[in-house]
C-alpha cells in the first residue's frame, strides 16, 4: 500500500495527533456544549457536522500541497519550516491564552439536529486556524522526494479524523463528568495545555533541527 507512511512515520504521528485531538478548542467547545444543553444525539450530530469539515480541509490540505509540491520542492519545504514555526507559537499560545474551551453556564435555545449539523460544519470550515494548522501540520510527516506525497498526505489527514473518533465520543458521553470536571478544577485544564505546548514544541524544535543535521 504505497499511501501508507512507514510505520515509524505513521506512530510519531498517532503520538502527536492523539495530542491534538485531546487538546481542547473550538470544535470540542461546541459538541460538548451541545451535548449538555440538548443531549448525546445532538453532541453526536454536531461532531458529526465538524468531522465533515475536516475531511474538507483534508481533501484540500492534500491537494494543494501536493501541487505545490509537483510546482516546487524548495516551496514544499519552505511550507513545513513555517509549519513547524507555526506549530512552536500554538505551543506558546497555549501556555500563555490557556485553553479554548468553555462550558456553558446557562440554557441555550434549542436548535434542530440540521441546524446543529449545519453548524458543526461551518464553525470548523470558517476557523482559519484549523486551515492553517492541517496545511502545516500533514507535511511534517511528508518528505518532499516522495512520489507517493499526495496520497500520504491524504491518508494521513483521514486517518486523523477516523482517530479522533473514539476520542471524541468518549468525550460526548461523559460530557457532564468533565463540565464538572471543569467548574471544580480549572487547573486540569491547563495540566491539557502544557502537555499540548509540550508535545508541539518538542516536535518543532526537532523539525527545524532538522535541515542542519543534514
Amino acid at each position: 500500500m504505497e499511501f501508507m507512511p512507514d510505520l515509524s512515520v505513521l506512530f510519531a504521528f498517532t503520538l502527536t495527533a492523539v495530542v491534538v485531538i485531546l487538546a481542547p478548542g473550538p470544535d470540542m467547545t461546541f459538541f460538548l456544549g451541545k451535548t449538555l444543553t440538548q443531549g448525546r444525539r445532538a453532541g453526536i450530530v454536531s461532531y458529526l457536522g465538524a468531522s465533515l469539515g475536516l475531511i474538507v480541509h483534508t481533501v484540500f490540505a492534500a491537494f494543494g500541497l501536493s501541487a505545490l509540491l509537483a510546482a516546487s520542492e524548495t516551496a514544499f519545504t519552505a511550507v513545513k519550516i513555517a509549519g513547524a514555526i507555526y506549530l512552536l507559537w500554538l505551543a506558546f499560545d497555549a501556555v500563555r491564552n490557556g485553553s479554548a474551551l468553555a462550558v456553558p453556564s446557562e440554557e441555550t435555545k434549542p436548535q434542530n439536529l440540521r441546524e446543529i449539523f449545519s453548524l458543526g460544519v461551518g464553525i470548523n470550515l470558517l476557523n482559519p486556524k484549523i486551515v492553517l494548522f492541517f496545511v502545516t501540520f500533514l507535511p511534517q510527516f511528508i518528505s518532499g522526494a516522495d512520489p507517493e506525497a499526495a496520497s500520504k498526505l491524504l491518508f494521513l489527514g483521514l486517518y486523523f479524523i477516523a482517530l479522533a473518533v473514539p476520542f471524541c465520543l468518549a468525550i460526548i458521553f461523559a460530557a457532564d463528568r468533565i463540565a464538572a470536571t471543569v467548574k471544580r478544577s480549572p487547573f486540569s485544564l491547563r495540566i491539557l495545555d502544557w502537555i499540548f505546548a509540550s508535545v508541539l514544541a518538542g516536535f518543532a524544535v526537532r523539525l527545524l533541527l532538522e535541515p542542519v543535521r543534514r
